[in-house]
């Protein structure tokens, strides 16, 4: 049987071929980018009761009523966006789920979507598999910037969606409000959708605001905002995310969620909402629980040969390791794993087509003090 692929561009994701390059040279991995510690124990203990409760049936497919109300109330005390929990918040299985859905929902074939590169890697594919065409716009590459004149450039009558992200995997730069400001004012009186990848919308650092689009009142009314309480909980592997979306395009987003996976993991929905409901302060304190990992793994490789860039946000650290080495980045990977036992991403992985001057690779530092500290110490061996 001949079978001609629809993704002939897709191959055995980075992530895990770097994973396993980690397992077959028992090496540290600060590649993989999700926590090594588990999530608050009243979410653990709430989930537990959930399950042992009898919450183990279908969940409203848009998502369990208490856990959509307490989103619309965080989008509102948070970012002062009012939110109709009833029609415009939508429960995911992980906001890669959401992402598909969103594009899904409106991209048609030969639409264009403008992605920033370097972006996550899901954006292509499920653009591609919904007829649309990727439009890749680099980032600036001293600090990965948005260069909005290159984005007006690169509209064209075809242009259905521009997808942003910040705080930005895999560099940690985030938006400025006169990027919020900017982004408004290219797609004001258009038709083109925003999409809004906000994973680490809690992961800010250095006192900074995180300049949310639902901050922002005429681009919420045409936008996608996306998180995940993977991403906020420490605990990625339930897969819950969620999309704040206006009644009409989460009205389309939902018609697809419904086919996608219908309803997410229902205890883990209610417990979620418990814990949303009784401790807020969790996500608020995230920026210093993680601005500290930041500063015990900078200090960790402040001896070492890498050049570390400023991270604003997320839990990533990119190093240059050009005054180590001359290979591109995934050779050196390669290189990294077999001779100093120390997993990392290449960042060419996230572009079309990387700068080939370009010389950095992600590390996360969503990791113990004990995985960090080991992985440091190899480091400093180069």
């Amino acid at each position: 049987m001949k079978i001609e692929t629809k993704l002939p561009k897709v191959g055995t994701s980075i992530f895990t071929v770097m994973s396993q390059l980690a397992a077959s040279h028992d090496a540290v991995n600060l590649g993989q980018g999700f926590p090594d510690f588990d999530g608050p124990q009243a979410l653990r203990d709430a989930l537990a009761t959930a399950m042992n409760s009898g919450r183990n049936q279908y969940a409203p497919s848009t998502g369990w009523p208490a856990l959509r109300q307490q989103i619309a109330r965080k989008s509102e005390a948070l970012y002062n966006c009012r939110v109709d929990a009833e029609s415009e918040v939508t429960v995911t299985s992980g906001a890669t789920e959401a992402l598909f859905a969103a594009i899904a929902a409106v991209v048609r074939l030969g639409d264009e979507v403008i992605v920033l590169d370097p972006c996550y890697d899901s954006y292509e594919p499920a653009i591609e598999l919904n007829g649309g065409v990727a439009v890749h716009v680099p980032l600036d590459t001293r600090d990965f910037s948005v260069d909005w004149q290159r984005v007006r450039d690169a509209i064209t009558a075809r242009t259905r969606m521009i997808i942003v992200n910040s705080p930005h995997n895999p560099s940690g730069a985030v938006f400025a409000g006169s990027d919020l400001d900017t982004l408004a004012e290219i797609t004001r009186a258009t038709d083109i959708v925003v999409l809004s990848d906000e994973v680490y919308e809690h992961i800010v650092f250095d006192g900074k605001l995180h300049q949310s689009v639902l901050r922002h009142a005429e681009l919420a009314a045409r936008s996608f905002v996306v998180s995940s309480f993977g991403k906020t909980y420490h605990c990625t592997g339930w897969k819950v995310g969620y999309c704040v979306a206006p009644r009409e395009l989460s009205s389309e987003f939902r018609k697809v969620h419904q086919y996608l996976t219908f309803c997410t993991f229902t205890p883990a929905q209610v417990a979620l909402a418990e814990v949303l409901d009784k401790m807020p302060d969790h996500y608020l304190q995230l920026p210093a629980f993680y601005q500290a990992r930041r500063e015990y793994f900078r200090d960790l490789l402040a001896g070492t040969r890498f050049r570390l860039l400023p991270v604003a946000g997320a839990y990533f650290q990119l190093v240059d390791y050009s005054a180590i080495s001359d290979k591109d980045d995934f050779s050196f990977c390669e290189w990294l794993v077999a001779n100093a036992g120390v997993a990392a991403i290449p960042i060419s992985a996230f572009y079309e087509s990387p700068p080939p001057e370009m010389r950095l690779i992600r590390f996360c530092f969503a990791k113990s003090d004990q995985i960090l500290s080991a992985a440091a110490q190899r480091l400093r061996t180069l």
